[in-house]
C-alpha cells in the first residue's frame, strides 16, 4: 500500500510517501480500506515536536516511535476481519473512534494508558490501517469525506461543549471559529444545546457562512476594542468561552466572563504559554477547564447528532494522499473555514 511516514521531528520534509505492504488485522481487529482522512494539528504538531522530542513526546510517557503513519480522523470501508470478529462487519462503510483505552466509561480520555492512532498506532494517511472492530462505528453520513471530518474535531468540540454544560438561552463565545474545532463548537453548541454563540473570527468576509453554521454574532479578533465589541452585542458579561487559540485572547476571554462563568481550552494556536493574575480567577469565581477528546457515550451521541443534520461538515479543501506535505502547510494557513481532508 501507499503511505505517509513521519521520519523524525522537524519540518513538512520529514513526510516521506513509501510503499510498504498492508497490515494484517489481529483476531479482535479489521482492515479498513482508508477512503479519506482528515487532518488535525496533533499529528502537525506532534511532527513538529510540540509535545517534546523524545519522551513525553506523544500521548504516552514512552513517546513516538518513529517512522509513524499519522492521521487520526478516518472513514473507509472494512474489507478483511480477525478471527473473532463477526463476519457481518465487512462491507462496512465506518468512521473509527480515535483511541484506545482501559479506562472505566465515562474515564476513557483521561486514562493513564490512552493510546491515539496516528501517535501511539499508524494511522490514516495511507491505503489501508487496522484498528479495533468495537471502534469502528457506521458511518454517520453517505460521503467517506464528509463523514471523516468530525472524530477528533468533533470529539473535542462535543466534549468541550459538554463540559461547560451550555443551556438554551446561554450566551458561548467560541474562538478560533472557522477552524476544524471552531466550526463545529459552534454548530454543537447552537444547534444541539440552544446557546446564543458569538463567533470569533480572523476576516469578516465568513461572516454569513459562521450565521448559517449557527453563531449569532460574528466578530473579528483584529478589533482593536474587541472585549469593548463582545460587550455590547451581549448586553454585558457572556456565560462561557470554547478557546482553542490560547495566549492571543485569553486575557480578554476573562475579562467578557460574567462572575461564576466558565473557560474551556482545547488549543493553543495562538500562543501556548501566558500570563495569569489568579486574582481575575477567584474574584470572578471562573471555572477553568482543559479539554481533548472524550468518550465513546458522547462519540455516540454526537454520531446521532449528525445523522439527525443538527451537525454539517465543513471543508476547505481536499488532497490526494501524496500531496499530504503541501496539505498541511496549507493547514497552518490563516483564513480557511473548516476541515483540510487527505483523499488515498
Amino acid at each position: 500500500m501507499r503511505a505517509v511516514h513521519v521520519t523524525g521531528y522537524g519540518d513538512v520534509d520529514q513526510l516521506k510517501v513509501v510503499d510498504m505492504p498492508k497490515p494484517e488485522p489481529k483476531e479482535h481487529e479489521v482492515l479498513v480500506k482508508v477512503k479519506a482522512c482528515a487532518i488535525n494539528n496533533t499529528e502537525i504538531w506532534m511532527r513538529e515536536g510540540a509535545y517534546g522530542t523524545g519522551s513525553q513526546s506523544g500521548w504516552r510517557p514512552e513517546g513516538v516511535h518513529f517512522p509513524r503513519i499519522p492521521g487520526s480522523d478516518i472513514s473507509g470501508e472494512v474489507v478483511q476481519v480477525g478471527e473473532q470478529v463477526d463476519d457481518g462487519m465487512s462491507g462496512k462503510n465506518v468512521v473509527l473512534f480515535p483511541f484506545t483505552s482501559s479506562g472505566e466509561e465515562g474515564t476513557e480520555h483521561i486514562s493513564a494508558d490512552m493510546s491515539f492512532i496516528g501517535s501511539e498506532y499508524d494511522g490514516g494517511y495511507a491505503e489501508y490501517v487496522v484498528w479495533p472492530a468495537d471502534l469502528c462505528f457506521d458511518m454517520p453520513l453517505s460521503s467517506y469525506s464528509d463523514s471523516a471530518v468530525f472524530s477528533v474535531s468533533g470529539l473535542t468540540a462535543w466534549h468541550m461543549v459538554k463540559q461547560i454544560d451550555a443551556q438554551p438561552g446561554e450566551t458561548v463565545m467560541v474562538t478560533g471559529a472557522n477552524g476544524g474545532v471552531g466550526s463545529l463548537n459552534v454548530q454543537i453548541a447552537s444547534k444541539v444545546f440552544g446557546a446564543n454563540v458569538i463567533a470569533i473570527i480572523g476576516d469578516l468576509e465568513d461572516e454569513e457562512k459562521m450565521k448559517e453554521l449557527g453563531a449569532t454574532h460574528v466578530l473579528s479578533y483584529r478589533s482593536d476594542k474587541l472585549a469593548e465589541d463582545i460587550l455590547n452585542v451581549n448586553d454585558g458579561p457572556i456565560d462561557a468561552v470554547l478557546d482553542v487559540v490560547g495566549d492571543a485572547l485569553f486575557s480578554t476571554s476573562l475579562h467578557v466572563l460574567k462572575k461564576g462563568g466558565k473557560f474551556c481550552i482545547s488549543g493553543s494556536a495562538g500562543g501556548q504559554q501566558t500570563n495569569l493574575d489568579f486574582r481575575t480567577v477567584y474574584l470572578k469565581h471562573i471555572t477553568l477547564y482543559g479539554s481533548v477528546l472524550g468518550t465513546r457515550a458522547e462519540y455516540k451521541d454526537m454520531l446521532k447528532a449528525i445523522s439527525a443534520g443538527k451537525i454539517e461538515p465543513v471543508i476547505d479543501h481536499t488532497f490526494p494522499l501524496e500531496k499530504a506535505s503541501d496539505a498541511q502547510v496549507y493547514f497552518k494557513n490563516r483564513g480557511k473555514l473548516g476541515k483540510i481532508v487527505l483523499l488515498p
